[in-house]
């Protein structure tokens, strides 16, 4: 356990942290899996739209860099592949 009040303080901090970026991961896994439900319905309007809207939460937590922005392009290149698949 921490002894001193800065160790005491960086543990809070690191906990809202962790709990801040376990959150924002979590909406970028509801957001890929939106599209995903979108596109085996097999509406491509409504995979596009829900892609649009997508993007921008993707974007968003690449820039925070809670995941790398390599990840954040190939997953938003990939779900733009199937829906560009898609009849």
């Amino acid at each position: 356990m921490a002894n001193s009040a800065q160790a005491r303080k960086r543990a809070r901090q690191a906990e809202a942290t962790r709990m801040r970026n376990a959150s924002l991961k979590s909406a970028l896994r509801t957001a890929v899996k939106k599209v995903k439900k979108a596109i085996t319905t097999g509406d491509k309007a409504a995979a596009t739209t829900e892609m649009r809207q997508s993007q921008a939460v993707i974007d968003r937590i690449a820039e925070k860099k809670i995941v790398h922005k390599n990840l954040a392009s190939r997953t938003k290149s990939r779900l733009a592949q199937a829906i560009k698949a898609m009849p």
